[in-house]
């Protein structure tokens, strides 16, 4: 299992003006972006219900800045304890536990509004590195664990350089060369590059087999 930073002694990037400000805006962001989606988050609750049943929302728990634990929120996009079933955490080609309505929100990373409640509370940012399940985060070598230093995000450097079409090791590793060079502009360009890679469905794969994470070791 690999080392965590310590929760003790928080990480501060030096003489970066994007760090200080990335909280506030963070949080005005998110307030405002909750506020003018919510019917848009009501309506796709509800679809989800009535598609496949209670809960509309999907949550696991994932590692945040400094290894500290957090539990993050999707709209659900498969039946009901899909978890437990089929390849567990991971998804197979055609995986039969996605719904027709999951497989649209994925495709259209619908399914990743409600982490803007993750960003208001401060368990993730807009932008970071994607926050990873532990199962995968504990095969990080100490190099590779520094990618969290900073609080995971909703998208990041290498979901709009790829996404999961890259390998776990070429994600880390773009993962610790945004944290390497963290600013207010590299923030709103990754922003801004984002709406395409959306809107195109860039980079979205609907099956991710466990043996990927093998790179990482």
């Amino acid at each position: 299992m690999s080392r965590v930073i310590s929760r003790d002694r928080p990480w501060r990037h030096p003489a970066c003006l994007g760090w200080y400000l990335k909280r506030p805006l963070d949080i005005a962001a998110s307030f405002v972006g909750l506020l003018a989606l919510s019917p848009l988050l009501a309506f796709i609750g509800l679809l989800v219900v009535l598609e496949s049943g209670w809960p509309p929302l999907f949550s696991q728990i994932r590692v945040g800045q400094g290894g500290q634990r957090i539990r993050l929120y999707k709209f659900r996009t498969m039946v009901v304890g899909a978890e437990k079933t089929g390849a567990g955490l991971f998804f197979e080609k055609n995986d039969a536990r996605f719904t027709r309505l999951g497989k649209l929100l994925r495709l259209s990373s619908l399914d990743e509004l409600p982490q803007l409640w993750n960003v208001l509370i401060g368990d993730e940012s807009l932008v970071g590195p994607r926050a990873m399940v532990p199962l995968i985060a504990d095969k990080l070598n100490a190099q590779q664990n520094l990618r969290h230093r900073v609080r995971p995000g909703i998208t990041g450097w290498a979901q709009i350089n790829g996404r999961n079409t890259l390998t776990w090791s070429k994600r880390v590793e773009l993962d610790n060369w945004y944290v390497d060079n963290l600013s207010l502009w590299l923030d709103l360009r990754i922003l801004a590059r984002t709406i395409p890679v959306v809107l195109t469905s860039s980079g979205v794969r609907m099956g991710q087999s466990a043996i990927d994470v093998d790179d990482l070791g």
